[in-house]
């Protein structure tokens, strides 16, 4: 049986998140969700904050990923991105306060740059809290 899997390093700034073989790889970019499989043409591209999935040993496990960007080579795939998390390593109640404080940071943009970092930061809570499994209750 040919293998069928490829190198993935998952990079942040504060530590290596994931090295290994996979089988399957799907994220989200600016022009919609893409999945990386054995001998994918080489591309550069811009990572949306969402969800990054990993197919190992014929099981798919979701992380939570922030913006980044993701080289894809004859040699693997590196994906850097400023955070990267397990659904069960989020705080949704700090996730919670960070939607809250994106989203009055908006309101509060005087600039195009400014409301563009702003609107980052809100995409990046909501996706770490609509991928969380740890359950809050917010009353």
């Amino acid at each position: 049986m040919a293998d069928n899997t490829f190198s993935l390093d998952i990079l942040t700034p504060e530590r290596q998140f994931y090295s290994g073989p996979v089988e399957a790889l799907t994220f989200t970019a600016d022009d919609g969700e893409w999945t990386v499989l054995k001998g994918h043409a080489p591309m550069i591209v811009v990572l949306r904050p969402g969800t990054v999935q990993i197919k190992a040993d014929g099981q798919w496990k979701k992380a939570i990923n922030s913006e980044g960007y993701m080289e894809v080579s004859h040699k693997g795939v590196v994906l850097f991105a400023q955070t990267c998390d397990w659904p069960e390593e989020i705080d949704r109640m700090e996730e919670e306060r960070a939607k809250k404080r994106a989203q009055e940071a908006l309101r509060q943009s005087h600039s195009q740059a400014e409301f563009r970092a702003n609107q980052i930061m809100l995409a990046r809570a909501m996706a770490r809290l609509r991928n969380s499994r740890n359950p809050v209750n917010l009353d």
